[in-house]
């Protein structure tokens, strides 16, 4: 927890330093409007050309001449199946290195806390739903983002042998699956709801008559905006000092075909959405049980839709049409 009197809680020194990695990221980039908004001023950021995460002494000598109080690892290599399954390599080494180098020299640096930020892929492929956070290693993982989920893994246990070790006040949470302000809309390499504002975007200004969509729509997805899930970080590092990771996730579920009705609507596509049932669904079901993080006093404050609204009302004014 911290006592607010030595100075080590969250909240209580507006302008102690905190060091968020990773914040040009879909996450970052919402915990520094987060944070800002809360009234901190004494944020420190560094672009990769700044600071090179996977360099264990450049990092050491950052932390060396900066000693942040706080540090919020939001700092990933990330992307889809195609990406895991062509640099399988990258998504294991880099990702190892940079949580590895992070946590460490916060350790020795005199960091009072640090948040470690994973991802549901953690979870065994056939979890049981929704997801508790005892799911964690007791079955395969989903073999396309394997790489990528072992190297958070073994974030999160490092998390916990610093803290059992050093006592370093080091914790984890799990984000479901995010979307918001400074999500990626590529065509190719995009995830499912920034993928289908995109298709609706376009087949709106090309006046087309139908978007074709795969599968048949019935897979069950979990979504949370990333400011959100900012807000939950902001409440993390303030509450919780537990050794186990913590899920973060909306704890609601929409069908695929929901959220493409949806996304439909919210963009004013007039045309004809489309099933083509002959393509594969997925995982019929996928949903994080955040009771946890519920039981600590915190919940999502911001419905489906109405970010859906905030997040297309960005992707018009930011993504070169």
């Amino acid at each position: 927890m911290g006592d607010s009197s030595n100075g080590s809680s969250f909240s209580g020194d507006k302008s102690a330093k905190i060091f968020v990695a990773g914040h040009r990221g879909l996450v970052g980039s919402a915990i520094v409007r987060k944070l800002r908004h809360l009234g901190f001023t004494n944020l420190v950021l560094r672009t990769h050309a700044e600071l090179d995460l996977t360099r264990q002494s450049d990092v050491d000598a950052f932390f060396a001449a900066e000693k942040p109080r706080f540090v919020i690892l939001a700092a990933a290599k990330v992307g889809g199946i195609h990406a895991n399954s062509t640099y399988p390599a990258d998504f294991i080494a880099v990702n190892l290195q940079i949580q590895t180098n992070v946590i460490d020299s916060s350790h020795r640096h005199g960091v009072h806390k640090l948040l470690f930020l994973g991802s549901s892929c953690i979870y065994p492929k056939f979890a049981p739903q929704p997801i508790p956070e005892e799911a964690l290693l007791t079955a395969p993982l989903e073999p396309t983002n394997e790489w990528y989920a072992v190297a958070k893994i073994a974030g999160i246990k490092m998390c916990e042998a610093y803290r059992i070790q050093f006592g370093f006040d080091a914790i984890s949470g799990m984000p479901t699956n995010l979307y918001g302000p400074n999500d990626n809309f590529h065509p190719e390499n995009s995830h499912v709801l920034p993928a289908l504002m995109r298709r609706f975007h376009e087949a709106k200004v090309n006046n087309a008559k139908e978007v074709v969509v795969w599968g048949t729509g019935s897979p069950l997805r979990e979504f949370l905006h990333v400011d959100d899930l900012a807000d939950a970080v902001a409440f993390l590092m303030e509450r919780y000092s537990g050794l186990g990771h913590v899920n973060v996730g909306s704890g609601k579920e929409v069908s695929i075909k929901e959220l493409a009705e949806m996304v439909k609507e919210v963009v004013g596509f007039q045309g004809e959405l489309v099933w083509d049932s002959s393509k594969p669904d997925g995982t019929p079901r996928k949903l994080m049980d955040s009771s946890k993080l519920a039981g600590l006093g915190w919940t999502p404050k911001i419905p489906l839709r109405d970010g859906l609204v905030d997040t297309y009302k960005w992707y018009l004014e930011n993504v070169k049409q």
